[in-house]
């Protein structure tokens, strides 16, 4: 029978890994906040080049962090890898506040980005763990904590830039963690892996052992798909939309249409996927987004075009969740966070490729309709890649 104090800390998994993943969308999508603001008034002379760059590295800290932090994980036990992540990107995040130079920026946001990269495997891991079995519900529900912490960040903003300047941006955006990181120390449970004592290494290599080996490559396929899909999108829709004729204000409320379309997919995706079991549910999403995404190619009445990129948003964002859910049901706890965080990790070349796909083809003309295209196809790996892992391996 459970005590009382794991009961306790039992309910405050949820609650708690949910806010660390708001913290981490508002901590990602702030850099894109402040850019317009640092490029206007070109603050230590930013140019367009240098903060494509600054972006680039934080994208690869974030690769770092799940690779490194995902893997220690198993090690150290969820508590401490979370809490070391939460406050050493708000940490930098603060930091950056009172940068000096474009380098130092730079340098801050690849630190943040590896602790933005190590909060997601692990926040997924605590919520896998503490939920009734077989439930993937947790899962998408934390998730929609990222979309929240990235409208907020829009909404902030509007309001805090024209009257206390970008670098408030940052300061509030770490501010949270001065009660989020005590609470995490008091509350969660600290739970390791059955194995903490073998080698990082060792759990790396047990990824590929015991007929693992296509799962474990069949999940960083999808989970590159995924994440390739949703940083392309998020980054290139609303110049895509005006590549095909629309005004900036429609294609800016495109953007915001998609994130909301992310927002109800995930709370939808997890109680199908309960019901119909994760892997139907995550060929699905992964196909009828290909389908969403091709549809955006024809020119449709205004109205089509909203329901076009709800849909596209709809099923693309808990797509990549539903790879993570699925990783949760087929390894074990001995590696279940470094499998996490390696496909996670992997997911990270995804991430920097789609803002790469879309800037080439609207750099040849061609982003409409081939940009929505050849993410239909990429939509449609996710879906191939996904089908790969097998049904032998998964857990009730």
């Amino acid at each position: 029978m459970l005590t009382q104090d794991r009961l306790t800390s039992a309910r405050w998994v949820l609650p708690l890994c949910w806010s660390a993943v708001l913290l981490d969308g508002f901590d990602l999508v702030v850099l894109g906040t402040v850019l317009p603001t640092l490029l206007d008034g070109a603050v230590w002379g930013l140019t367009p080049a240098s903060a494509s760059v600054v972006s680039t590295v934080g994208l690869l800290g974030m690769m770092v962090g799940a690779l490194v932090i995902g893997t220690v994980t198993d090690q150290i036990g969820r508590r401490r890898a979370l809490v070391f992540a939460v406050a050493g990107f708000s940490l930098c995040t603060a930091l950056c506040a009172v940068a000096p130079s474009v380098t130092v920026f730079g340098l801050l946001r690849f630190l943040a980005g590896i602790g933005l990269g190590g909060c997601l495997p692990t926040a997924i891991t605590l919520v896998t763990e503490q939920a009734r079995a077989g439930r993937v519900s947790g899962t998408t529900t934390i998730m929609t904590g990222y979309h929240v912490g990235a409208v907020l960040t829009a909404l902030l903003g509007i309001v805090v830039i024209p009257q206390l300047g970008w670098r408030a941006m940052f300061v509030i955006g770490a501010a949270p963690a001065l009660v989020l990181v005590p609470l995490m120390i008091r509350y969660l449970p600290d739970s390791f892996s059955r194995e903490h004592s073998k080698s990082s290494f060792a759990t790396i290599a047990s990824l590929f052992r015991g007929g693992l080996g296509r799962a474990t490559a069949a999940f960083w396929a999808a989970s590159f798909m995924g994440l390739l899909l949703v940083y392309g999108l998020n980054t290139w829709l609303p110049q895509i939309m005006r590549a095909a004729g629309y005004e900036l204000g429609d294609a800016l409320g495109l953007l915001l249409t998609l994130n909301l379309g992310a927002i109800a997919g995930l709370l939808v995706a997890g109680s199908i996927a309960d019901r119909v079991g994760v892997r139907r549910a995550g060929v699905t999403w992964f196909t009828v987004a290909a389908v969403a995404l091709a549809l955006l190619s024809v020119r449709l009445p205004q109205i089509g075009v909203y329901v076009a990129v709800f849909a596209a948003g709809f099923f693309v964002f808990s797509s990549q969740v539903l790879v993570y859910a699925y990783i949760g049901r087929v390894y074990a706890a001995d590696n279940r966070a470094t499998a996490l965080g390696w496909a996670a990790g992997v997911g990270r070349i995804g991430a920097i490729s789609g803002p790469l796909l879309g800037g080439a083809m609207l750099t040849a003309g061609v982003a409409y309709p081939w940009g929505f295209y050849a993410f239909a196809i990429v939509g449609a790996l996710g879906a191939v890649a996904l089908l790969g892992v097998g049904q032998a391996h998964q857990r009730k």
